[in-house]
């Protein structure tokens, strides 16, 4: 990267909760996977603003054996299919697989390590940026990567937010 080189600004999004309905229960199964209200404008209304959107999502039912990798993927995979067909496109999607209680790690929320690889690999500006989470691990890890945090009401439409974001002329 050249020295100077115009950075980017990015939207962090938590999965479960944020983009997908949260069930009280881990969504690894396509039948439970319902995107939230609002998902389509949102990410829509960001990526006409020159954002990019990255998932960043903890997945400690994988560490806990309750699912697999293999189901993360399928699961990530319906929802690039469902915003391919809005013409929307996530930059990439980044995912913990570790659970507390069967080891430590680095990439778990509310670590920063995860938003630091992304803001590393896609050269992003931090001031410029934003992460939407419906739990406070999701700000506090928006917090230690210099990022600003929106906390939302699980399963709230994205569309409330957008203010925050894009503030109107």
């Amino acid at each position: 990267m050249k020295e100077g080189a115009k950075k980017n600004k990015a939207v962090f999004l938590d999965r479960d909760g944020v983009i997908n309905r949260e069930t009280g229960n881990y969504v690894f199964k396509p039948e439970d996977f319902d995107l939230n209200e609002g998902v389509f404008d949102a990410l829509a209304m960001l990526r006409d603003r020159g954002f990019m959107l990255i998932v960043i999502s903890n997945q400690g039912g994988i560490a806990r054996g309750l699912y697999t990798h293999s189901h993360v993927r399928k699961i990530h995979d319906i929802l690039n299919k469902k915003l391919s067909v809005q013409s929307i496109s996530l930059t990439e999607i980044y995912y913990c697989p570790h659970y507390p209680a069967t080891g430590r790690c680095l990439c778990r929320k509310p670590g920063s390590i995860l938003l630091e690889k992304a803001i590393a690999r896609f050269n992003i500006d931090p001031a410029m940026s934003w992460m939407i989470g419906d739990k406070e691990t999701d700000i506090e890890a928006a917090r230690r990567s210099g990022v600003k945090g929106i906390l939302v009401k699980p399963n709230d439409s994205l569309m409330d937010y957008m203010n925050i974001i894009i503030p109107r002329q």
